[in-house]
C-alpha cells in the first residue's frame, strides 16, 4: 500500500438547479395567473383534458406537416391557424376568471365548436370568395361579422381587455371617420366594406401578423418547447453558475447570464421571470440582497431575453415583414444593443454586490464548467445549428424545423436528456398552448393594420407625430418612447410593436431615420414597457416571488436596464450600432467604447465603483458613459478623458474608505 498521501476528494457541488425553491409551485401558480393572462386558463382532468390535448398535438402536427412539406394558400394558412387557436381558447380560457371552474360545460363546447366552423369557412369557400372579386353575399358579410367579434372575445380572454379597447377604438374609427377633425378625418367606410377588408382579405385579421405566427413565430415556440422538455433550462443554469457563482453577489450574476441564456429561446418575459426566477431570486435575498433588488434583477434580466438572438421575441419577425429584410438582419442588429443591455445589468449586479460587501459561493458549491458540459452540452446543438442555417440565407422555417428536429436527436445522446414517445407529444402540445396568445394577439393586431390601410392612417400619424414635434428628431423619439411605453401597458409586444410600426416609427422615416432603426426603436420600448412602472408584468412578477413591493422593483428593474432606454437613442442618431454603415474596424472601436459607457453608467446608477459616490460623481460618470456609448470619434475622446478622470477621483477615495476601516471595503 503506497505511503503517498491521497488527494482531498472534492465535495460534490451543489448546483443551483438543483437548489429547492422556497416559493410553492400553487403560489406561482397564482402568481402567473395574477400577472400574466395567458395563465388563467382551465386545470382540465379526464376525457376533457384529453381532448384538449390532441386537439393541441394536432395544431402542432398541421403547423409541422406545412412547415415540411409547404404552406398553403395564405388565406387557407391563416384561417386554419386561427380556427385551431379558436377552439383552443374558447375551451381553456373562461368567460369570467373569477367565476371560472376547471371543466367544461355544454356551452363551451358549442362556442368552440362555432368558433371553428366560422374559423374554417374561408378555408372551404376558398374558391368561391376569390372568385366574388369582393361581391360577397349575405351569409359571407354575417360570418366576417362573427369571425372579427371571436377575435375581439379570444383577445379579451386570452391576452386582456386593453388591446380589445384599442382594437374596438380603430373599428369604430374607420366607420365614424367622417364626424373626425384635422387630420384624423377620412370618408368614412360601412360596415359591409369593414367586415370584408378585415375578414377577406390578407390585409385584417388574416394580414402580415397572423402570417407570421402561422410560419415563423409558431414553429420557434414548438422549438422552445421541445428544448425545455430536454432539460436545457437546468443547462443554462448550471452553466451560469459555473462561469459566476464564484463571483462578487454571484446568485444575482448567474440570474443575468441565465435569464441571457434562455432569451435564446424563449421571448417571454414573465414566464422567464417566473421560471428561473424561482430559483435565483431566494438565492439573492440569502446572500444579502435587498428583496426589491433580487425581484429587479430577475426580471430586468428576463425582459432582456426578446432582444437576444438567434431566436427573439415574436416581433422580431414581424419586424423582418414589415421591413421586407431577411430574420437573420434582424438579429444580427440587434446583437450589440443586446449584449450591451446584458452587460449593463451585470455591471451593476457587481457594484451592487462591491456596495454591499457581498460574497460569492465558494470553489465547493460550483459545478465545474468541463463537467456540466460534459454532461449537457450537446443540447447547444439546435441553437447552433439554427445560427448556422439563419446565416447561410434558409428561411426562419426551415431553421426553427431543423432545430426542432436536432433538439430530439441530440437529447437521445444522453439518457438524461432522452425524450421518450409521450414527452414528445407533450411538448407538441406544449408548443401549441405556447402559442395561443400570441396568434390571438397577431390577429387582433391585424384588425389595427388593415384600418390603417383602409383608413391611410398610418400615415396621417406620422406626418401628425412630426408636426406636433416641429420636425424635431430627439422629441419625435421622445414622443415614440412615451407611446410605446403607455401601450406595454396593456397590450403584448407583439401588438404593441404593430400598432408602433404602423404609426409612429413611419414618423422617424421621414425624419430621415434609417428604416431598421426606426423599427428597432420601436420594438426595444415596446419590451421595455414590462419592466416599466406603474404596469411592469416582469417586475411584478419578480416582486410577487422575492415578497417586496412592485412599485419599488418597478423602479429597480428601469435602473438596471437603463441600457435599453439609452442605446435606442444612439442607434437612430448613430446607425453603427446596429451594423449600418459601419467597418470592422469602426465596429470593434464602437464595441470598446460602449462598454466602456456602460461600465460609468452602470456606477453611476448604483453610487459606486470602487468606493461610495457623490451626487457630483455620479452625474460625472453617467456623462463620461453617455459619450463613451455614443459612436462617435469626439464623443469617445470626451468620455475615456471623463472616465479616466473619475476613476482617479475614485481610488483616491477608496484608500480614505479602507483606512476609514469599512466592512465592505475590501469584499
Amino acid at each position: 500500500m503506497s505511503d503517498k498521501k491521497q488527494p482531498r476528494e472534492r465535495p460534490q457541488a451543489m448546483r443551483m438547479s438543483e437548489i429547492k425553491s422556497d416559493v410553492t409551485e400553487e403560489e406561482l401558480t397564482k402568481l402567473l395567473a395574477k400577472v400574466d393572462k395567458e395563465s388563467t386558463f382551465r386545470k382540465l382532468s379526464g376525457y376533457q383534458y384529453r381532448i384538449v390535448y390532441w386537439v393541441a398535438v394536432a395544431f402542432s402536427c398541421f403547423q409541422l406537416y406545412t412547415a415540411m412539406f409547404g404552406a398553403y394558400p395564405a388565406q387557407i394558412q391563416r384561417s386554419v391557424h386561427l380556427s385551431f387557436a379558436f377552439v383552443l381558447v374558447f375551451l381553456l380560457y373562461p368567460f369570467r376568471t373569477k367565476t371560472a371552474v376547471n371543466r367544461l360545460r355544454v356551452r363551451d363546447y358549442l362556442f368552440a365548436a362555432f368558433a371553428a366552423c366560422i374559423g374554417m369557412y374561408l378555408t372551404v369557400n376558398y374558391m368561391r370568395l376569390m372568385e366574388t372579386a369582393g361581391d360577397y353575399t349575405r351569409a359571407d358579410m354575417v360570418v366576417g361579422i362573427c369571425g372579427t367579434l371571436l377575435t375581439l372575445e379570444a383577445a379579451r380572454r386570452v391576452v386582456g381587455t386593453p388591446i380589445v379597447v384599442i382594437a374596438s377604438s380603430f373599428l369604430a374609427y374607420a366607420y365614424f371617420g367622417a364626424y373626425l377633425p384635422g387630420f384624423l378625418s377620412h370618408r368614412g367606410y360601412s360596415i359591409e366594406r369593414i367586415v370584408s377588408h378585415m375578414y377577406f382579405t390578407t390585409e385584417g385579421i388574416l394580414g402580415i401578423p397572423l402570417g407570421v405566427s402561422s410560419t415563423f413565430i409558431f414553429l420557434f415556440i414548438l422549438f422552445g418547447a421541445f428544448l425545455e422538455k430536454t432539460g436545457i433550462g437546468k443547462l443554462f443554469i448550471d452553466i451560469a453558475d459555473a462561469i459566476a457563482g464564484w463571483a462578487a453577489g454571484g446568485p444575482a450574476k448567474v440570474a443575468v447570464i441565465t435569464s441571457a441564456l434562455e432569451g435564446t429561446i424563449s421571448g417571454s418575459s414573465v414566464a422567464n421571470t417566473v421560471g428561473s426566477g424561482s430559483f435565483t431570486i431566494p438565492m439573492m435575498k440569502k446572500l444579502g440582497y435587498r428583496p426589491e433588488f433580487a425581484g429587479a434583477v430577475e426580471a430586468a434580466a428576463s425582459t432582456g431575453g426578446q432582444i437576444m438572438p438567434p431566436v427573439m421575441g415574436a416581433a422580431a419577425f414581424l419586424m423582418a415583414e414589415f421591413i421586407g429584410i431577411p430574420y437573420i438582419e434582424i438579429a444580427k442588429a440587434a446583437a450589440i444593443p443586446a449584449c450591451l443591455y446584458f452587460l449593463g445589468i451585470f455591471i451593476e449586479v457587481h457594484f451592487e454586490a462591491k456596495r454591499c460587501g457581498l460574497k460569492g459561493k465558494t470553489w465547493e458549491q460550483i459545478p465545474r464548467f468541463v463537467t456540466v458540459l460534459k454532461e449537457r452540452g450537446h443540447l447547444f446543438v439546435p441553437l447552433i445549428a439554427i445560427i448556422y442555417i439563419l446565416v447561410e440565407g434558409f428561411t426562419p422555417s426551415y431553421a426553427a424545423l431543423i432545430g426542432l428536429g436536432l433538439s430530439v436527436v441530440a437529447g437521445m445522446l444522453k439518457k438524461a436528456t432522452r425524450m421518450s414517445i409521450p414527452a414528445i407529444f407533450n411538448a407538441l402540445e406544449a408548443g401549441a398552448r405556447a402559442a395561443l396568445g400570441v396568434a390571438i394577439a397577431c390577429a387582433t393586431a391585424g384588425i389595427i393594420v388593415g384600418v390603417v390601410t383602409l383608413t391611410g392612417l398610418g400615415l396621417k400619424m406620422a406626418n401628425g407625430l412630426v408636426d406636433i414635434a416641429g420636425g424635431n428628431l430627439l422629441l419625435t423619439m421622445f414622443f415614440t418612447m412615451i407611446t410605446s411605453l403607455i401601450l406595454g401597458m396593456g397590450v403584448p409586444t407583439t401588438a404593441n410593436y404593430v400598432i408602433t410600426a404602423t404609426m409612429a416609427a413611419p414618423a422617424l422615416v421621414l425624419l430621415g431615420v434609417e428604416k431598421l432603426a426606426a423599427h428597432l426603436f420601436v420594438f426595444y420600448f415596446g419590451i421595455i414597457a414590462d419592466i416599466t412602472p406603474p404596469v411592469a408584468l416582469a417586475a411584478y412578477a419578480g416582486a410577487g416571488i422575492a415578497k417586496s413591493n412592485p412599485f419599488w422593483t418597478g423602479i429597480t428593474a428601469s435602473k438596471l436596464a437603463i441600457g435599453a432606454f439609452i442605446v435606442p437613442y444612439i442607434f437612430v442618431l448613430n446607425p453603427a450600432m446596429v451594423l449600418i454603415g459601419t467597418t470592422p474596424y469602426l465596429l470593434s472601436v464602437n464595441l470598446v467604447t460602449a462598454c466602456g459607457g456602460m461600465f460609468g453608467i452602470g456606477a453611476a446608477m448604483i453610487g459606486f465603483c470602487v468606493a461610495p459616490m457623490n451626487w457630483f460623481e455620479r452625474i460625472w460618470f453617467a456623462i463620461a458613459g453617455l459619450m463613451l456609448i455614443d459612436p462617435r470619434t469626439v464623443t469617445d475622446i470626451i468620455g475615456i478623458m471623463m472616465l479616466a478622470a473619475g476613476l482617479v477621483i475614485q481610488y483616491r477615495k477608496k484608500k480614505v474608505w479602507v483606512a476609514a476601516g469599512s466592512p465592505t471595503a475590501t469584499a
